[in-house]
């Protein structure tokens, strides 16, 4: 059996959970099995809004490596308003997967590559179950059901086991509700 290592670059813009995004899922990698993972944002003069990049690595063994990710496997775009002013796909490995959070089809995100495109409209689950902090939609728990339906790498229970460590009673019972559904609702491949 060959060794699984993924690496996975979070765009999203400040303020809308990347960094918890990125450490979730490398928490529930490790309840997965994985025995080696990290995570890590990549900050600079950000601030709320401004775009912002997290990491996350997922592999069979312990992990080395310390620098940012330039080649992913995995790109997530936690706001798809992002594709008109960053290059999302940069540096993606052949046959890839990017996962955006919109309500679009892939085919009409206007990317081209080749990479395999998830869409999943995680703001419009969060606004739907009410999941909404200081009038923001919460997508980074949605997202995450997007991430696990298009790769596999991670199974969604992982997922929702690390997202009530997180947060326990109504809170996590919400963002496990949210990461569930945009499972179900992500389309694309």
């Amino acid at each position: 059996m060959s060794k699984r290592f993924f690496e996975i670059r979070i765009h999203g813009r400040g303020g809308q959970g990347g960094v918890t995004a990125a450490r979730l899922l490398a928490e529930a990698a490790y309840k997965g099995g994985y025995k080696g993972v990290s995570a890590f944002p990549h900050f600079g003069a950000e601030r709320r809004g401004a775009p912002v990049v997290a990491f996350t690595r997922i592999a069979d063994e312990k992990i080395r490596i310390r620098s940012q990710i330039y080649e992913p496997d995995i790109v997530i775009v936690l706001d798809s308003s992002l594709l008109d002013i960053i290059d999302i796909a940069a540096g993606i490995k052949n046959d890839g997967t990017i996962v955006v959070n919109s309500p679009k089809k892939p085919v009409d995100l206007g990317l081209s590559g080749n990479f395999k495109i998830y869409t999943a409209d995680a703001t419009g689950v969060a606004v739907e179950l009410g999941l909404i902090l200081a009038g923001i939609p919460i997508i980074n728990t949605p997202i995450l059901g997007a991430f696990a339906k298009a790769t596999g790498i991670v199974k969604l229970e992982n997922i929702i086991s690390a997202i009530k460590s997180k947060w326990s009673g109504k809170a996590g019972e919400i963002n496990a509700k949210a990461c569930e559904l945009t499972y179900e609702r992500t389309i694309g491949g």
